[in-house]
């Protein structure tokens, strides 16, 4: 099973609607930069390259609109959002306070079906050699199990656009980010603690994890 197929099964959603399956596809694109900020979004194209048709995928890029991750102008066309370097300060600063609150529900409420995908995960993690786009999937994925575990869905949908967000603003500065392999592993002690039923720890673990990625962002521009 890849780190995409997990990611929409640890946030509940299975493979969804043609428009959620079209929405985590180019998602996906849009995050990791294969769609280029300020690319143009032509949705019959991406229809025909991702197989869908063209009803979804329109369902689709609304959606990723209202996530700020495209916008449409009028008469001109819909492209891809720049990644705004000033942003990083405002979307820290989300997440420093909800993500360790995610990770403390996680660990006060995952399930059975949460702690067996997060042990999946965990050994993934310790077996996780690539570099890239394989270690920022699985990095995205980590989170959205995380996520899903909170048992909260406005909080998880929250917190996936800012991740989303971050990720898009860490993509950019790929090749001049050392210790990316590093930044993911932080994940394993967290992962545990939350199947440890930790909170404190767990919450904790989180908190050092946003605050050393935009230190990490930071360090670079």
């Amino acid at each position: 099973m890849d780190s995409s197929t997990v990611a929409g099964q640890s946030a509940g959603q299975g493979s969804g609607t043609l428009a959620d399956q079209a929405y985590r596809a180019i998602s996906d694109r849009l995050v990791t930069l294969q769609i280029r900020p300020g690319e143009p979004i032509n949705d019959e194209r991406i229809a025909a390259e991702l197989g869908f048709g063209r009803t979804p995928v329109r369902e689709a890029l609304k959606r990723l609109e209202r996530e700020s991750l495209i916008v449409a102008y009028p008469r001109r066309g819909t492209f891809a959002t720049e990644v705004q370097i000033a942003d990083l300060g405002h979307i820290s600063e989300v997440r420093r306070q909800l993500e360790p609150l995610a990770a403390g529900l996680a660990a006060r409420r995952a399930g059975e079906t949460d702690r067996a995908v997060l042990d999946r995960l965990l050994a993934e993690l310790a077996d996780a050699s690539g570099a890239g786009a394989d270690l920022i999937r699985l990095d995205m994925t980590l989170h959205r199990a995380i996520y899903a575990a909170t048992r909260n869905p406005y909080l998880e949908d929250t917190l996936i656009r800012y991740d989303n967000l971050a990720t898009r603003i860490w993509c950019l500065f790929l090749d001049r980010l050392p210790g990316l392999a590093g930044h993911v592993h932080e994940h394993g002690p967290l992962l545990r603690a939350i199947m440890d039923g930790d909170a404190e720890k767990a919450a904790a673990l989180a908190e050092g994890h946003v605050e050393g990625f935009e230190a990490a962002i930071r360090g670079v521009i």
